[in-house]
């Protein structure tokens, strides 16, 4: 039980850590939180900044997703324990205990941890991320299709309802941290890969207003 409280808290300190805003300080970018979509993410970290940017941040989050459910997996812990590990790392990213609880949107993460449940899974919703993006190129409505689909995949390809039930658990918050893109996505306003822009008052006020 010691193990396994210990292994749950781990997952979310390393959930906590931002790899958006460190990699930003670290290159002299800015803060993802008030520049750009004012998300600390790879997306919009490539939308201030660079492609080494971007794919730095992104790797950071997916490995802080990853690496606590791998932990859990090498001890031997059971599968309700390695879901809620990897959910407590996923939970991590979206409230970071050490940036005010206040994270990102959680697609690169959960991509990690999803692989952490079975490399299959995550490449298959990794695999459906890159389908739609390559199609329609809006990096969320790629992570909702992927997300809204791992649940299913989870079942299917591993068959532990632990394990679906976090994966379900983290789609839903998925959908909810995305709140704002699904109401841009309906008007047809959501800006698509490679775009880059400057926050406006009205941005800084929406991403208030949504939390």
């Amino acid at each position: 039980m010691t193990h396994s409280l210990l292994m749950i808290i781990a997952g979310y300190l390393i959930g906590s850590v931002s790899s958006a805003i460190l990699v930003c300080r670290l290159m002299g970018l800015p803060d993802p939180r008030t520049s750009g979509s004012l998300n600390p993410g790879a997306t919009n970290v490539l939308r201030i900044g660079t492609k080494l940017a971007a794919a730095l941040t992104l790797a950071g989050d997916m490995l802080k997703g990853l690496i606590p459910v791998v932990a859990a997996h090498a001890l031997g812990l059971e599968p309700l324990v390695v879901g809620a590990t990897g959910l407590a790392a996923f939970l991590g990213h979206l409230y970071p205990v050490f940036f005010g609880f206040k994270g990102g949107k959680g697609v690169a993460t959960i991509l990690g941890v999803l692989i952490g449940f079975h490399w299959l899974l995550g490449l298959t919703v990794i695999g459906t991320w890159l389908a739609v993006a390559a199609v329609f190129r809006i990096s969320s409505l790629a992570a909702l299709v992927a997300a809204a689909l791992a649940p299913a995949y989870a079942w299917w390809l591993i068959a532990d309802q632990n394990i679906a039930i976090a994966t379900l658990i983290m789609t839903i918050l998925v959908f909810w941290r995305h709140r704002s893109n699904i109401r841009n996505l309906i008007n047809g306003e959501e800006k698509k890969l490679g775009y880059k822009d400057k926050p406006t008052e009205a941005a800084v006020q929406k991403s208030a207003n949504d939390g």
